[in-house]
């Protein structure tokens, strides 16, 4: 095989062959070098994925809002919370090592994860929304900072002169003023690089491990004592409380073990479960710290499942250690009002304070560095087009300098907000969309059964993705409704824009495994022996010679199909044993972007054989699966005329975009360059008339129902999905003649192939683009016979169409002229005289002139090879210059009167 030796497949991962080559594939312009030199893959599990992970947990949650948790909800029900809140996360840690561990992970982090498990759409919609996450976190982090530096050198509330170092004025605008030059000192460190951060984390980590230390050896060494909080409401306002701090006591404990939900002195609303638990979960969005620094790990599959789970396990059990700390040391009143509870009772307020101010500025670093990393992988994917594509562009060190200053915009408007708790409902809720989707595409991978997918992190199932999906909508419902209910129809309208799009990607789709396991499935239950004629339908096979002059019949037949299987079939004339190479495979893309162009529902069947006839066997015989497999064969009609190009028609084909190629690489040029010409008069045929009619008796003797199709090139271009426009002045009539017009007096109107017929007319008549056309039957009879018996079979035909269900008008056509023109009292095909031939045309031209569409009754073929030409010429001179008309042999009961 000439790929036999060909390398292992990449596709945007590291080659485990050795390749040094850039794993994305080096996206020009964007200045990624792509030697092993300069990869920027440095950082191990410690400190690429448990200290980012372990600070983004530790942010200013742990030291400004653990007291306001266990103020407002108490002992049991902050344990409760945090007991549901990492639950719900190790479910979805549980995905995610599963996904990482299944594959080389890029940069993007989860929304790499994501978007190559479940395809761009989702994945794209899904990454930007975790994108607007990160933004949004980042802002609470800054405010949290901002929050604790007016705590310390904030004016005091109550007065107007500056005491000490409480220097800095309070009020909206000035939080303002502080954040945006906090995030403007954040944004300048993610300028440089993430390497500063990674280098200065691990000294932030040890920072606050000694503010945790001071914290929990405090109550050892303080003895119980009593504040004076003030805070100021409005203008004029100001309440005074004096809480105390009792240190260890039984009593303290009991008094903090229940809810006392009550107004926040922040914000001035009434807290509840849900809106603390917004405000506690904050502290669990963490978990993709790591995952978020994939671009720049080392071994990112191994190191972002081990690095999580020890960093949620130690933040875990610090959260319940100072849950229990503060309940049995702080009076509830102590908790309620005043955020900075840990400065208050430490044995050095300051270890507090550089903890808070360390915690917050790395936990918002580690988050404005993690968003533009996957802004920054969106716009090398280029889902979203022009908009996101300057951020695909870096600097000579590889850092995204660019979706830097995209997320340092949007953080500045969130800053707007002024208060944490006011944005922290509407982080929560995006991370548990975005947790959510991470447990979905670990889903979709499990129950799609790919073979390629087999992670070695094995502690999951699908339960636990289920389980993982139902608690993050659950809870996003919980904090709060109105921002859940909107984010998920913004995420839906991204889905819808992103499908819209179409973008190329070679990811693999999720939705592709999903249906072929499906498929299979419901395959193998269509039972072939449990069909029932009231449930037929059309399940066509197309022979298609070239599709330059088809076209407008595979439309026409995309409309007769009713929801049946339609396939178009080609037969490539060869002999693969000369061949070095099958010649039909690489025909399909080009096939299937035809169809994509015509905007048909068909499937696309090649072979290669050494004569039509013959493929054509192989095509009935092999074609489709199970009980879907074709009933109906239509073909193109033999005559002698020259096909028109309808290339050169439809403005889809002759005016489209020539640059622009499909998913698959099919541009237009390419596509127009691929179909050969039609036929002209120095072009040979490829059929000869004994081999085309055997194709009939073939189809017919294996018990297919067989179409011949002429004039369809008359039909108006009907490209992707265009009807056709009905009018006063245009041909708005579906015209059937049930009677074997080559044997007056032999067909009976009830027989297999007239039923047939009139079934196929209908049916056209139910699509969508024939609705408006009127269906009218034609009945040939002999008006001047003695024994008038076709007034009888008239009525006959009438109660039929009742019992059928067909609504048509049906016109009595009188043809005793016409029928006394056949010569003797033989009536096969073969003794019908040309004047005969010429009157029967005359006929249907005067009758059927200004029909839409015409179907007729098709005689059987001839049994002996010689008189396949007269058939044909029989068959031509029956049907000339009528317009498009459809003649049909019908063998299959389709029909039925019962319920």
């Amino acid at each position: 095989m000439a790929n036999e030796h060909s390398p292992l497949l990449v596709h945007g991962v590291y080659s485990m062959m050795g390749n040094a080559e850039d794993s994305r594939g080096g996206s020009a312009g964007t200045g990624e070098a792509s030697n092993s030199k300069s990869d920027p893959r440095k950082l191990n599990t410690f400190f690429g994925v448990m200290v980012p992970t372990i600070l983004s947990m530790f942010s200013i949650v742990l030291f400004l809002r653990t007291g306001f948790v266990v103020g407002h909800a108490g002992l049991l029900h902050g344990l409760l919370m945090l007991l549901v809140a990492y639950f719900i996360i190790s479910l979805t840690i549980l995905s995610i090592c599963a996904i990482s561990t299944n594959g080389a992970v890029e940069g993007g982090g989860a929304y790499f994860m994501i978007s190559r498990s479940l395809g761009p759409e989702f994945g794209g919609s899904i990454g930007l929304m975790f994108y607007l996450a990160k933004v949004c976190a980042c802002g609470v982090y800054v405010l949290g900072l901002v929050e604790a530096i007016i705590d310390v050198f904030g004016q005091d509330p109550g007065s107007a002169v500056s005491q000490g170092v409480r220097v800095l004025p309070q009020g909206y605008w000035y939080t303002v003023l502080y954040s945006s030059v906090v995030l403007l000192l954040c944004m300048l460190v993610c300028l440089v690089g993430a390497h500063i951060y990674a280098k200065a984390s691990f000294l932030i980590l040890l920072v606050v491990t000694v503010s945790l230390i001071s914290i929990i050896i405090s109550p050892l060494i303080l003895s119980p004592q009593r504040f004076n909080i003030t805070h100021t409401y409005g203008n004029n306002h100001s309440v005074t409380v004096n809480p105390s701090y009792t240190g260890f006591n039984s009593t303290t404990l009991k008094n903090n073990l229940g809810p006392r939900y009550s107004l926040d002195y922040s914000t001035n609303t009434m807290m509840s479960f849900a809106t603390v638990f917004a405000v506690m979960f904050t502290s669990c969005t963490g978990i993709m710290a790591g995952a978020n620094m994939s671009g720049e790990l080392k071994n990112p599959s191994e190191s972002i499942p081990k690095g999580t789970i020890m960093a949620v396990a130690y933040t875990f059990t610090v959260y319940v250690l100072l849950y229990l700390l503060l309940s049995s040391t702080c009076d509830r009143s102590l908790l309620l009002n005043d955020y900075a509870v840990f400065q208050r009772v430490n044995v050095w307020p300051p270890f507090v304070t550089i903890g808070v101010y360390c915690a917050s500025l790395s936990a918002a670093m580690c988050s404005m560095i993690g968003a533009s990393r996957i802004l920054h992988a969106l716009a090398l994917d280029q889902l979203f087009g022009l908009p996101l594509a300057p951020a695909a562009v870096t600097s000579s060190s590889g850092n995204p300098w660019v979706s830097v200053l995209y997320t340092w915009a949007l953080v500045q408007c969130t800053l707007f907000a002024g208060q944490l708790n006011v944005i922290a409902g509407i982080v929560t809720v995006f991370y548990l969309l975005a947790y959510a989707a991470v447990d979905l595409a670990c889903l979709a991978l499990e129950w799609a059964s790919a073979p390629n997918f087999r992670p070695t992190f094995q502690f999951f199932s699908w339960h636990t993705c289920l389980l993982g999906i139902i608690s993050c909508l659950v809870m996003m419902f919980v904090i709060n409704p109105v921002y859940s209910s909107a984010s998920i129809v913004l995420l839906l309208l991204l889905l819808l824009f992103l499908h819209y799009r179409s973008p190329t990607s070679s990811w693999g789709y999720i939705s592709q495994a999903l249906i072929f396991h499906q498929v299979r499935k419901y395959l193998l239950m269509l039972d072939s022996r449990k069909d029932h004629v009231k449930f037929w339908r059309p399940q066509v096979l197309l022979m298609v010679s070239n599709p330059r002059s088809s076209c407008q019949l595979i439309c026409f037949v995309n409309q007769l199909k009713k929801g049946g299987l339609f396939v178009l079939g080609h037969v490539q004339i060869g002999d693969l044993d000369v061949l070095p190479a099958d010649p039909v495979q690489p025909q399909y893309n080009f096939w299937l972007s035809l169809v994509d162009k015509l905007g048909v529902k068909a499937f696309v069947d090649l072979t290669l054989s050494p004569s039509v006839r013959q493929g054509t066997q192989h095509l009935l015989r092999i074609t489709g699966l199970g009980g879907m497999k074709p009933n109906t064969l239509v073909l193109g009609f033999y005559d002698n005329s020259y096909p028109e190009d309808y290339f050169l028609q439809d403005p889809v084909f002759c005016k489209g975009d020539r640059t622009e190629g499909d998913n698959f690489g099919v541009d237009l040029p390419s596509l127009q360059a691929h179909f050969p010409p039609v036929r002209h008069a120095e072009s040979p045929r490829a059929l000869q008339p004994q081999e085309y009619v055997s194709i009939i008796q073939d189809a017919i003797k294996m018990g297919k129902n067989i179409c011949l199709a002429r004039y369809f090139f008359q039909l108006p271009p009907e490209s992707k999905g265009a009807t056709y426009m009905w009018g006063k002045d245009s041909m708005d009539t579906i015209d059937v003649w049930p009677t074997n017009l080559l044997s007056p007096g032999s067909a009976s109107y009830a027989d297999v192939g007239s039923l047939f017929l009139l079934q196929m007319a209908c049916v056209l008549n139910m699509a969508s683009g024939w609705r408006r056309a009127r269906l009218r039957i034609f009945v040939c009879v002999e008006s001047e016979s003695e024994d008038q018996g076709w007034l009888a079979k008239e009525e006959q035909f009438r109660e039929l169409l009742g019992k059928l269900r067909i609504r048509a008008a049906i016109k009595i056509v009188a043809w005793d002229n016409v029928a006394r023109m056949v010569r003797g009292p033989n009536t096969e095909n073969q003794t019908v005289s040309e004047d005969f031939l010429c009157a029967v045309n005359g006929l249907l031209k005067e009758h059927s002139s200004t029909a839409a569409v015409r179907f007729l009754y098709l005689p059987d073929p001839p049994s002996s090879c010689e008189l396949s030409q007269q058939y044909l010429t029989q068959l031509d001179t029956l049907t000339r210059d009528l317009g498009p008309t459809l003649l049909i042999h019908g063998v299959t009961p389709v029909t039925c009167t019962e319920l």
